[in-house]
């Protein structure tokens, strides 16, 4: 400031302090406008002078403002004003100054002041009417989420969008709104980092904390108030704040019945005595939540003690609040140890407070409490009014919920009808838009009919192959259903036909070389053998067509054993057959059962042909998932070097091998041989 605008300034203060200013005088000079509504502000604020002298400084300030030109600068002027009249603690010039500041911003368009506007009266009707501040605190919100980021920078008006989320998480949380109240703290503490102040995060967490109590979250409800703590440190609400904190945890933990956790933050406040002397109010809550947790825990040892000395602080500052809480308590401990007399005395005092302040929760308690200590005709009276004022609550509670749906959805509504106007004058330009884009669309359509055309075809194409290769399979499965379908009625014909007349034939020789004696005898005998070789080949041709698949109505092990059986006797070897109870044929793969059926009848064969063997042993085992197969001869064995040249033991291994399986062929000269399948299920 320079010395010639420094003298003008002077002397232009010195014409107003001591002649007045007339309210239509025009005065030109924004800066001396702006340094005199700031000197007669601060003036307001000078302690020294009258409080109608603060207030007429006041009055002086909105008439320089009234000169002013409508533009930000104005609204930011009487904003100040209205503060002003906030620390006078004139609430009406406080709400009149904000509502003509809300009005100014509508009509300059000035989006951020009528947001600050709005949370300004939000905070005036705050302790008098909740649903018109949350509507004003609604309002504010509405539009910082609307701001055009292109135009305001986020950071800048964050702090404030932070103050207008916990105020409305506040106000969400007195009606139990819990989820909702959690979600914004939990955006207001995101603007508040934003905004790189942490002013407000101690009050944030120490709303989640409550509400996390509220909602049964005890653990993460404690987590929130040591936060609160944490960021409270350094400032001068630290103190404050811990003994915020401390009450709360230890309220934390008497919701979870652990008192003694309770007594101890109870006491870690009251250790701040210096504090709490100049703040009797916070010290006679403490020392009554101690007395209370004593009472829940049967720790009469300092009781009732307390309770009256906590009575005495509130009573001596007229806390008429805490009053009723504390006798409602002492009423509650005079009927725990029978003195119903006395309970129904502080009962029915804490009754009298509690309906001259509307004090409905500690209310309902003491009616219920007085309907226990009382006669029965007294009782049923606080009984039917316990019952019409809890009635009356959720009735009210419910009521109030839906008048903050109703304000969010008028609210809502409004913003919607703005909107449409917006979008009314959009509807030309889309109509062009749409116009130009349904050209595009049709000729992108067309083409895409032609690329469908094409693909179309294409999967036609594809299904007709599909559908060939389909028959063709069914064919070869019809075939093969066939084929073994003639192998099952060969082998039937061989077994039962054939083998029955050979059989028969053999019979009949062998009865007449019985009876007769004319030299042929030998030369029958000879025949008589040969028939039997024929009826050996022919039982083992009947098995080989017969094996292929496993009848249905024959269990497994029952086909493997006749296998064994009747191979064994047709070829007069002794046999011993074993199989594993633990494993389950019915689940197993039919083509493994199949498999294991062939290696089984190979391995048979080659005993038969090549062992001269006189007795075998067969194992079916279960280990490890597995199922091992082992088949053991004393024949003549065979020289391990020879193991791979043989087509049936090549065959035997091929067929483990599609079964992932492993095989061994143990066997030495004149010592017998070992076949060993093991195969995964």
């Amino acid at each position: 400031m320079n010395v010639r605008f420094f003298f003008g300034y002077v002397i232009t203060l010195i014409l107003f302090v001591f002649f007045g200013c007339d309210k239509n005088e025009i005065i030109e000079d924004k800066d001396l406008k702006s340094n005199l509504i700031e000197s007669y502000i601060d003036e307001s604020g000078n302690t020294k002078n009258s409080v109608d002298e603060r207030i007429r400084n006041l009055e002086k300030a909105y008439s320089i403002y009234s000169t002013l030109i409508n533009n930000t600068f104005k609204v930011e002027k009487i904003q100040e004003i209205s503060f002003a009249y906030f620390a006078l603690d004139d609430k009406e010039n406080y709400r009149a100054m904000n509502e003509k500041a809300l009005k100014l911003s509508r009509e300059i368009n000035d989006s951020l002041n009528m947001a600050e506007s709005y949370a300004y009266l939000g905070l005036y009707y705050k302790s008098t009417k909740l649903d018109i501040a949350y509507e004003n605190f609604y309002e504010a919100e509405k539009i910082y989420s609307s701001l055009d980021y292109r135009k305001y920078e986020q950071k800048n008006y964050a702090f404030d969008r932070g103050k207008v989320l916990i105020d409305l998480a506040l106000i969400l949380r007195k009606i139990k709104n819990y989820s909702e109240s959690e979600s914004l703290t939990i955006r207001a503490i995101e603007n508040f980092v934003l905004a790189e102040n942490n002013q407000y995060l101690p009050l944030c967490y120490n709303n989640l904390g409550i509400i996390s109590k509220y909602t049964g979250l005890y653990e993460k409800a404690i987590e929130y108030h040591l936060k609160a703590i944490e960021y409270a440190k350094g400032t001068d609400t630290e103190v404050l704040q811990i003994l915020s904190s401390y009450n709360n945890i230890g309220t934390v933990y008497k919701s979870q019945k652990k008192y003694d956790k309770a007594k101890e933050y109870y006491n870690k406040a009251l250790a701040y005595k210096d504090f709490l002397y100049k703040n009797r109010k916070r010290e006679a809550r403490l020392i009554d939540n101690l007395a209370y947790v004593n009472f829940l825990s049967n720790d009469t040892s300092r009781l009732p003690e307390l309770f009256f000395k906590a009575l005495q602080i509130r009573e001596n500052i007229n806390d008429k609040y805490g009053v009723a809480t504390n006798t409602l308590h002492l009423a509650e401990y005079y009927k725990s140890i029978g003195q119903d007399s006395i309970a129904r005395e502080y009962g029915k005092h804490s009754r009298d407070i509690s309906l001259k302040l509307q004090k409905n929760e500690e209310l309902l308690k003491v009616y219920l409490l007085l309907s226990e200590v009382s006669d029965s005709d007294e009782a049923l009276f606080y009984a039917n009014n316990y019952i019409k004022l809890n009635d009356s609550l959720i009735k009210e509670e419910r009521l109030f919920k839906d008048k903050f749906a109703r304000i969010k959805f008028e609210t809502d509504e409004i913003a919607q009808e703005n909107q449409q106007i917006s979008r009314e004058n959009e509807i030309l330009i889309i109509a062009i838009l749409g116009l130009t884009a349904l050209f595009l669309l049709g000729y992108i359509i067309f083409r895409q009919q032609q690329s469908n055309k094409e693909l179309l075809f294409a999967q036609s194409q594809q299904e007709s192959n599909e559908e060939i290769y389909r028959l063709l399979l069914n064919q070869q499965i019809k075939l093969e259903e066939g084929r073994q379908l003639e192998q099952q009625r060969m082998s039937e014909e061989l077994h039962d036909g054939v083998l029955g007349r050979l059989f028969g034939v053999r019979l009949s020789l062998d009865g007449i070389n019985q009876r007769a004696n004319d030299g042929f005898t030998e030369a029958r005998n000879k025949y008589i053998d040969e028939l039997k070789s024929i009826e050996k080949e022919i039982r083992l041709i009947s098995h080989d067509l017969g094996s292929e698949s496993l009848p249905s109505d024959v269990a497994y092990i029952d086909a493997v054993e006749s296998l064994i059986s009747d191979l064994c006797d047709a070829n007069e070897i002794n046999f011993e057959f074993n199989n594993d109870e633990d494993i389950d044929w019915e689940v197993i793969d039919d083509q493994k059962k199949v498999n294991l059926f062939r290696i089984l009848q190979e391995s048979l064969q080659n005993i038969f042909k090549h062992a001269n063997a006189k007795s075998i042993k067969i194992n079916f085992d279960y280990i490890e998932d597995k199922i091992n197969l082992t088949i053991l001869d004393d024949g003549i064995g065979f020289k391990s070097t020879k193991v791979k040249k043989g087509i049936g033991l090549k065959n035997i291994t091929s067929r483990v091998s599609q079964m992932s399986g492993v095989v061994q062929f143990l066997s030495n000269q004149d010592a017998g041989t070992k076949v060993s399948v093991s195969v995964p299920l």
